[in-house]
């Protein structure tokens, strides 16, 4: 059995409709991934797993009642590039990619959001040290929602 032309262009439609940026298909031994083009966010697969990097924060964006007041925050923001659950490690047991204090490089993994069923790598865009993490494990994130703060 092949992939239908009418059955791509369902898949295509639910990816406009839901707001998402990938969506991968398996029949046997046939399998097709869609993906959606968004400026800032590049795409890449591996085996189950999509990792787009990490958006530019918008400047208003508040930071978590626990975490430092906005006045003190420096550095720049590093954003969730989608609504998802908020992981700080590979697993549970795992430890987390970043810490407070961590230092990074540009391209780096710092934690992976989880958004229909999907585990996507999020990847710093600069380097320099974690000074604030603002989401706890487990956290359901927002679009542009400030994950952490690099300086």
């Amino acid at each position: 059995m092949k992939f239908e032309t009418d059955y791509i262009e369902k898949l295509a439609k639910i990816i406009a409709d839901n707001g998402l940026t990938e969506i991968s298909m398996e029949d046997g031994e046939q399998a097709i991934t869609i993906r959606k083009d968004l400026p800032e966010v590049v795409m890449a697969s591996a085996p189950a797993v999509a990792a787009p990097a990490a958006a530019p924060a918008p400047s208003a964006q508040p930071a978590p009642a626990a975490s430092k007041p906005e006045a003190e925050v420096k550095g720049k923001a590093i954003t969730s590039p989608m609504v998802g659950t908020f992981y700080a490690a590979s697993s549970p047991e795992a430890a987390p990619f970043v810490e407070v204090g961590s230092t990074i490089a540009s391209g780096d993994v710092v934690c992976i959001i989880e958004a229909m069923k999907l585990m996507n790598e999020i990847k710093s865009e600069q380097s320099g040290k974690v000074v604030q993490i603002c989401v706890k494990n487990g956290d359901p994130v927002e679009y542009g929602q400030v994950l952490m703060y690099v300086e």
